[in-house]
């Protein structure tokens, strides 16, 4: 399950793919992520394309929720035939979310971190949903706060993951039409992009 991952793509470099890209993030901060830090994020209006901050972790059922209430969130989204991740599959929800690597952990106490990267030279991107203002305690020390929120999509893991990670893996995309498939048809069709990426365009790089 990957829970760490880096961004390297400058603004200037959203904008040569997306020509509308309408900047609300503003300065965009390059370097890791991690679960609950704020991320950008490219979402799609009929006007334009927005890119936005958002906070990493979807909402949890409540089942998952702290006695005390705090909801700490979903980073990865497997199983889209869920009922709690259905009503969030529709085009105004999906989003996606540039990377330059990401981290799968070793198995072993200490083993570290794998690191992955796409080798075309494309800017990447996880097909991701989001969640605009949505209300939740995410610690107690803040109380109840609202937040724009996301998570990204995985999938079964390509040979090169696999013996890293055996589960599973982040849905990738760079091809400029999937790009566009994700954040604008309906599901029946969108759906398909939740596949492993190929392994002869992926690597290992550990130099982070």
């Amino acid at each position: 399950m990957c829970n760490l991952y880096n961004h390297t793509t400058a603004v200037e470099a959203m904008r040569q793919i997306f020509k509308d890209l309408n900047n609300k993030a503003g300065n965009v901060e390059t370097g890791d992520i991690y679960p609950d830090r704020i991320a950008p994020i490219v979402t799609r209006t009929e006007q334009a394309h927005v890119l936005r901050h958002a906070r990493w972790g979807m909402p949890s059922p409540p089942q998952f929720h702290s006695k005390s209430g705090i909801d700490r969130g979903i980073t990865n989204v497997r199983n889209t035939a869920s009922s709690h991740w259905r009503r969030w599959l529709g085009p105004q929800n999906r989003c996606l979310v540039s990377f330059d690597r990401f981290a799968e952990p070793r198995a072993g106490k200490g083993a570290g971190n794998a690191w992955f990267k796409v080798t075309t030279g494309q800017p990447a991107f996880f097909a991701g949903i989001w969640v605009p203002e949505w209300r939740s305690m995410r610690k107690l020390k803040d109380g109840e706060t609202t937040d724009d929120l996301f998570a990204f999509l995985t999938c079964d893991p390509n040979g090169v993951v696999a013996p890293i990670h055996p589960k599973a893996m982040p849905v990738i995309l760079t091809d400029e039409a999937d790009l566009d498939t994700w954040l604008s048809l309906e599901w029946p069709e969108a759906k398909r992009l939740q596949r492993p990426y190929p392994d002869q365009l992926i690597a290992l790089n550990n130099d982070v």
